[in-house]
């Protein structure tokens, strides 16, 4: 896959997990949908300005938009974490409790 269907596919995924429409977005960062969605598809690069826009709009830094990893659900964060610290033997359970209860508390 090549690196502007990869940016274009990561741009997609990040509008989407923030909950806007295409045509939000592209109202929010003052482009034409389809200017939008030729990015999203692989078409067409962003220039710069348009890329930092849509890192502003999203509330992300510009170095998100090149970590190809798939952004995961709250739910597969959390069942992650739970399966992790199944594994974990106790004194790293009883670090990783006291940081949790840190924050939570």
């Amino acid at each position: 896959m090549t690196n502007k269907k990869l940016l274009g596919r990561r741009i997609k995924e990040l509008r989407k997990y923030r909950h806007y429409t295409q045509e939000q977005l592209a109202e929010i960062i003052n482009i034409e949908p389809c200017s939008l969605s030729a990015i999203e598809i692989g078409r067409h690069f962003p220039s710069l300005p348009t890329l930092e826009n849509i890192a502003k709009a999203l509330n992300i830094e510009l170095k998100t938009f090149f970590d190809f990893a798939p952004v995961k659900s709250r739910e597969t964060k959390i069942e992650e974490i739970k399966k992790a610290i199944s594994l974990l033997p106790d004194e790293k359970l009883d670090f990783i409790y006291k940081y949790i209860d840190f924050y939570i508390n």
